[in-house]
């Protein structure tokens, strides 16, 4: 039987990052597949969009889960979950919510360590223990599976990039296979991070850091490349601006509109 999440790990090479697109649906999902994406990713910003809520700590497990299932049901290629804190802060918990997401077919998934809603940030201690939970997990699933460990402390404003070079080089010795710091402050903090472990390091491609190429991104030694909840956050704006304009009497926007039978080939198993 194919390991979906050995095949998934073997996209992991520092200096030859993969590009994960985070998708939203079972259509964005097929349509990325479609345009060469080699794994995808949940996002749970435009999951919570989708839902007509924001994002942060408004989904359920269960939901997160179901939606997991249908993109995983839509492609062959990996697919990861973005799922939060895990939703609950005891190790116990992170660990559960990892064996349930290989159940849901998922190949790995990332973990942060951000108390929601409330966006605090656990205590060093605490948030380690809960990556060695959710890596031991992981080793005990019956196929492998890709945990990557979050420092979302920069991002929120929470703690600086020394306490998330300290937290991250802490995940690696606890078992995590990949780490993240979303939104460090400028390329030079990035570079700081990479070099601070020997495990992947997941760049994101949003922000000011949407202006760096792939090749620059290998260059730092990045691992893997995702975008979180953006391309999702550009097509919400790609209908907003036009909606703007509709509710005016302005209909032109319309004609940027895609092919129906681009969309159609795009959707083709």
């Amino acid at each position: 039987m194919n390991d979906i999440g050995a095949d998934f790990r073997a996209l992991y090479r520092r200096g030859d990052p993969v590009t994960i697109v985070n998708v939203w649906d079972k259509g964005s999902a097929r349509m990325m597949q479609s345009l060469g994406a080699q794994a995808l990713a949940t996002t749970s910003a435009g999951h919570a969009f989708s839902m007509g809520r924001v994002d942060g700590g408004t989904l359920s497990r269960d939901e997160a889960l179901s939606h997991a299932q249908d993109i995983v049901a839509a492609v062959s290629v990996p697919v990861s979950g973005d799922f939060e804190n895990g939703f609950g802060e005891a190790p116990e918990t992170v660990a559960e919510t990892i064996r349930l997401a290989q159940e849901a077919g998922l190949a790995g998934c990332s973990i942060e360590d951000t108390a929601l809603p409330d966006f605090t940030s656990y205590g060093f201690d605490l948030a380690v223990e809960r990556i060695r939970a959710a890596a031991s997990g992981a080793r005990g699933l019956p196929r492998d599976f890709v945990v990557v460990a979050r420092a979302d402390g920069v991002m929120l404003g929470n703690y600086d990039c020394d306490e998330a070079i300290r937290r991250i080089r802490a995940y690696e010795a606890a078992g995590a296979d990949c780490v993240y710091v979303p939104a460090p402050p400028d390329s030079a903090a990035l570079q700081r991070i990479v070099n601070a472990v020997s495990i992947p390091v997941n760049v994101l491609a949003s922000g000011p850091f949407a202006k760096v190429t792939r090749a620059e991104f290998a260059a730092m030694g990045a691992g893997r490349i995702t975008i979180g909840g953006a391309l999702a956050r550009v097509g919400y704006g790609a209908a907003i601006t036009a909606a703007r304009d509709i509710l005016q009497g302005d209909f032109a926007g319309l004609q940027r509109a895609v092919d129906e039978d681009d969309i159609k080939d795009l959707l083709a198993p």
